[in-house]
């Protein structure tokens, strides 16, 4: 008899993959389509919303096709998403008032600064656990309100409804404006910047303080639990986890235990570290958010470092500069040199994020000289990533107090053995690679077969867990990166008085 099996979505930036996973944790298969990428104007980022959702029917159909002949049956479907970007619709016809607005987007800066100017600005960290940030969704759910026509007065007469993208797909899943569910889980509620960190519902008072109508928001459930049944795939399955999709890699990583951080690496990179039951109030850079929650069992916190440019400096780098033809030449090209020749890369493209949280930090190459050749700024380059990540774990320490025992990757860069030997060498801290790369749709797997018994507790997804690729510290080049940090900390600092003059 095959095996049964889960389907997860894995709703990104740049595309929707579907991938049906076995009880083993192993792909049985996948289908992905990317969508389009909309940029009216400078610093505004946009998708259809629409599209991934013709795009999430179409990958789940093809996959299910796919798994059809050697796989049992389908007991549950998990979604992952791309965070903070803010989608809002009509209730009546599904259809949205505007393009979703990207967690990339930068148009509510003038919003941001004049809420942050607020003598009761204090009242969004308190409760959030979150400064105010154009990088959340509260602020784009402002925005929203204050230029389509009509849209807070329709909001308000509960017409419309506002969801990130794992409440848009599941209300579509579910029968849409027939009887569509409309939830969302406590992570992708955390990223609002509208919801209490410690009662996990909304906060009346960030309500008000953001002028949210409540009618438009959904309701908060567990990243594990019943949410409804998909109905639009042929065959009912139940919809049985949602998590972000950077705490669904810290769940595909199997990191269930204070301490245990994950590190996923492609455009940018996101570091998240479990804290457990107790929510960490941060003072160093670092976000406090919500990691998962099981249903009917507390809520698992994390703290979070997000930079914005990693793997978008190597693309800079070849396209920008066209020192590489591929992104991987630049392993080969860094290897030409022993060091970074004194050179330094800070990638502050469109401002700095964690740990420093400086928008109008500027990109800048320090330390050039006549002795600098294009093998030193390749490897100047690759170690941007690993100094802005030690810059966030150095912030997590001091906030949380938690050892970091080893840092867990995944993502592209992570096929970069220079590039993550430096990162074991500059957090003197092991690193390790999972067998299977797909941890954000693994994670969304997990939580939804963990829901429905497939996977009768926490620690069978950890005996999942095997490890393909370790890169332990080497002592004595650990000392000598420590000796170097603050020359790194130096061009951070000009980086910043750059953009501020």
């Amino acid at each position: 008899m095959a095996d049964r099996v889960v389907l997860a979505v894995d709703q990104g930036t740049t595309s929707t993959r579907s991938i049906v996973f076995d009880r083993g944790g192993r792909l049985v298969s996948v289908r992905q389509r990317e969508h389009r990428q909309f940029f009216p104007r400078p610093g505004w980022v946009e998708h259809d919303p629409m599209e991934i959702w013709a795009n999430t029917q179409r990958t789940a159909a093809q996959a299910l096709r796919d798994a059809a002949s050697s796989a049992g049956e389908v007991v549950a479907l998990g979604i992952a998403n791309q965070r903070e970007t803010t989608v809002v619709w009509e209730r009546a016809t599904g259809r949205p008032v505007t393009r979703a607005i990207v967690w990339q987007d930068t148009r509510t800066a003038d919003l941001v600064a004049r809420l942050s100017s607020r003598p009761d600005a204090a009242v969004v960290r308190e409760r959030s656990g979150m400064d105010i940030a154009g990088y959340f969704a509260g602020p784009r759910l402002r925005w929203v309100l204050d230029h389509v026509p009509r849209a807070r007065e329709r909001a308000e007469a509960g017409e419309l409804l506002f969801g990130t993208m794992e409440t848009w797909l599941v209300w579509n899943l579910t029968g849409g404006p027939d009887g569509g569910v409309h939830v969302t889980d406590v992570t992708n509620a955390s990223r609002t910047s509208l919801m209490d960190c410690r009662s996990c519902t909304w906060d009346p008072v960030l309500l008000d303080f953001f002028g949210i109508p409540a009618a438009l928001l959904p309701e908060i459930r567990p990243s594990v639990g019943q949410l409804g049944t998909a109905t639009a795939l042929g065959s009912p399955i139940p919809i049985t986890g949602t998590l972000g999709d950077q705490q669904a890699a810290l769940f595909g990583q199997a990191c269930f235990t204070p301490g245990e951080a994950k590190c996923t690496y492609g455009t940018g990179s996101f570091l998240l570290q479990n804290t457990g039951t107790e929510l960490v109030r941060t003072r160093s850079g670092s976000i406090s958010t919500v990691a998962y929650q099981l249903a009917g069992e507390p809520v698992h916190y994390a703290l979070e470092g997000s930079v914005a440019v990693a793997g978008a400096l190597v693309q800079w780098l070849r396209d920008g500069l066209g020192l590489i033809a591929t992104a991987p030449e630049i392993e080969t090209l860094a290897r030409t040199v022993a060091d970074n020749g004194g050179c330094y890369v800070v990638p502050a493209f469109s401002g700095l994020l964690a740990p420093h949280w400086r928008g109008e930090a500027r990109g800048l190459v320090a330390g050039l000289t006549s002795y600098v050749t294009k093998g030193h700024l390749a490897r100047a380059v690759l170690e941007a990533t690993g100094w802005q990540t030690r810059d966030v774990v150095l912030a997590m320490a001091a906030d949380s107090g938690l050892q970091l025992p080893s840092l867990r990757v995944d993502g592209g860069m992570t096929t970069n053995n220079l590039l993550m030997q430096f990162v074991a060498d500059v957090l003197d801290t092991p690193v390790v690679r999972p067998m299977v790369g797909e941890t954000v749709s693994l994670g969304a797997a997990y939580a939804a077969g963990l829901a429905v018994g497939l996977w009768a507790d926490v620690e069978a997804l950890r005996r999942n867990w095997h490890r393909s690729a370790q890169w332990s510290p080497v002592p004595r080049r650990a000392a000598q990166l420590a000796a170097e940090y603050p020359t790194w900390e130096k061009a951070v600092r000009l980086s910043i008085a750059w953009g501020a003059d």
